[in-house]
C-alpha cells in the first residue's frame, strides 16, 4: 500500500507500470474499520471468503480488482 497526494502523483509514481486500484484515504479508513473492528472480540474468527467479499462490497469496492479468490 502506498499513500499519494494526488492523481498526478500516482501517475508519476506508476510510470509505465500497469494500474492496480486506488482508493481514497476515507474509503481506506472505512474498509479498515469494517475489516478489523471486531478483531479483539473473544469470539473473533477469521472471515469466510463470502464475508470478506461482503465487506468490500459494503464499502463500495466492487470492481474486478477487489474480487477475492
Amino acid at each position: 500500500m502506498n499513500l499519494f497526494r494526488s492523481e498526478e502523483h500516482i501517475a508519476r509514481w506508476r510510470g509505465e507500470r500497469e494500474p492496480g486500484a486506488t482508493i481514497s484515504v476515507s474509503r481506506l479508513s472505512r474498509l479498515a474499520h469494517a475489516w478489523w473492528s471486531d478483531r479483539l472480540q473473544p469470539d473473533w474468527r477469521p472471515r469466510t471468503r463470502d464475508e470478506g467479499q461482503a465487506i468490500l462490497e459494503r464499502v463500495g469496492l466492487t470492481s474486478d480488482f477487489w474480487q477475492l479468490p
